[in-house]
């Protein structure tokens, strides 16, 4: 509102009331080459389409994609299968966001963190969405007459902060298929910024790889998708990575658990030790620990129809925004400083999410590790739950693992500064502290 101007051009309607208008039109479109607009009218707007609240990026990539987004919306009746699967190459799947942050002042206030950097949570919508979006690109026969797949998220292997990202300098995500199975694939994602001096150099900011299956948008059942031909020796090397991975992955499910006898046995009673200290003595406890579950922090929420993807389902980037915002404000309280956040560890979709579910978001500190003195780490869990209160059920539908450390600039504030240890109470608490440092260094190891 202009302060200038005159009372007449300002003043409420006699009646009281205020109009209110839709802001979708005028939402910014940060691909690089947006399509021109479809004036059809008898093509729904993009803007009403489910999903579109999301973000500019989520609406920019649907409107790129329209056709192929049309089909999974509304699927030809009757129609068979895709009976001759393709082979594409990963450049045939490459798509490319771009946010005008240094131009575009609306944008810029859309993504802003009270740091003056990249809000992480919304940026993890964007990846999903771009993600799912190239996956379906990969799986499209680009024909009228066959039955679409319907492409869901399964996993988050790893999103790695590189560096900070500035909310004023110009950012780009570039992704693409790096490697598929029978009905599942993985894309990888690179966050790319320039260096506040516009140097270029050691531009990658984030990276982030995904796993997606496909499902017969009939049956539900496991779907085969194109194949993939990686062209150079980078796309080689990706391919055997990403292929490592998966067989990785098949051993866990595989059952491969963890035999808690003789050395791992010592681990686990030694974990239990100290936790029986607090239980059992607590003016005795070491005063530089604390139990897991005194690090806990809860929220809820009913899933509503403005965040449900393109098949009814909760949009999984939503469900990563919201267990991070609580991973973050758990970290927030334990440490007592402002955290900082540098991975997502691991991030398994169980189950899908309703609308119209009761969702519950457990989160706890598991572990900290303090070796580094000036980079001290905080692993956090969040456990996702639909509640059916009616027919007193829960289940686990998501679980996210997040790693932070503390700002360096709120840390110099603070002299003496020291994370607590954390410790289980239950057996229970123990096992799940080992497994997660065991998967992780497990990680560590495989890709160095």
């Amino acid at each position: 509102m202009d302060l200038n101007s005159s009372p007449s051009n300002n003043t409420i309607p006699v009646n009281g009331t205020i109009p209110v208008a839709s802001t979708f039109a005028t939402a910014t479109a940060p691909l690089e080459n947006p399509p021109p607009a479809n004036g059809s009218g008898d093509r729904k707007p993009i803007a009403l389409w489910p999903g579109m609240y999301h973000s500019p990026v989520t609406t920019a990539l649907w409107e790129a994609r329209s056709k192929i987004f049309e089909r999974l919306l509304d699927p030809p009746r009757d129609a068979p299968p895709q009976s001759e699967l393709l082979t594409r190459t990963p450049s045939q799947s490459r798509t490319s966001i771009l946010y005008n942050f240094s131009s575009d002042f609306v944008l810029r206030e859309q993504y802003r963190d009270p740091w003056n950097e990249v809000r992480i949570g919304k940026l993890l919508e964007d990846l999903d969405a771009l993600a799912g979006t190239i996956s379906v690109k990969h799986c499209s026969d680009e024909a009228s007459t066959t039955r679409p797949l319907i492409v869901v998220t399964a996993s988050v292997d790893k999103i790695v902060l590189k560096k900070p990202i500035s909310v004023n300098i110009d950012l780009k995500i570039v992704g693409s298929v790096i490697w598929v199975g029978h009905s599942s694939i993985e894309i990888q994602l690179e966050v790319t910024q320039s260096n506040e001096e516009g140097n270029d150099s050691d531009s990658v900011a984030l990276t982030a790889n995904f796993i997606f299956v496909a499902r017969d948008s009939k049956t539900g059942k496991a779907a085969p998708v194109n194949r993939l031909s990686p062209e150079t020796a980078h796309e080689k090397l990706l391919f055997e990575q990403a292929e490592a991975r998966n067989n990785l992955r098949k051993r866990k499910r595989g059952g491969e658990k963890k035999d808690f006898e003789n050395g791992e046995k010592n681990r686990l009673q030694a974990l239990l030790a100290e936790g029986r200290i607090f239980c059992d003595m607590p003016a005795l406890a070491d005063r530089d620990s604390i139990l897991l579950k005194d690090t806990s922090l809860e929220n809820a929420l009913i899933c509503q129809p403005q965040q449900r993807n393109i098949h009814g389902r909760i949009f999984g980037g939503f469900l990563m925004h919201r267990a991070f915002e609580l991973a973050f404000s758990t970290a927030y309280a334990f440490a007592g400083l402002v955290p900082c956040f540098l991975e997502v560890d691991h991030v398994d979709f169980l189950r899908p999410v309703d609308v119209g579910d009761f969702l519950r978001l457990k989160s706890c500190v598991l572990y900290t590790e303090v070796h580094d003195p000036d980079q001290p780490l905080i692993n956090v869990e969040v456990v996702a739950h639909v509640t059916r209160p009616e027919l007193r059920s829960s289940e686990v539908s998501n679980t996210f693992h997040f790693t932070f450390t503390v700002r360096p600039e709120a840390k110099a504030m603070k002299n003496g500064f020291k994370l607590r240890n954390v410790v289980p109470a239950t057996e229970e608490e123990a096992r799940c502290i080992l497994e997660r440092i065991d998967a992780d260094n497990l990680n560590e190891f495989f890709r160095t």
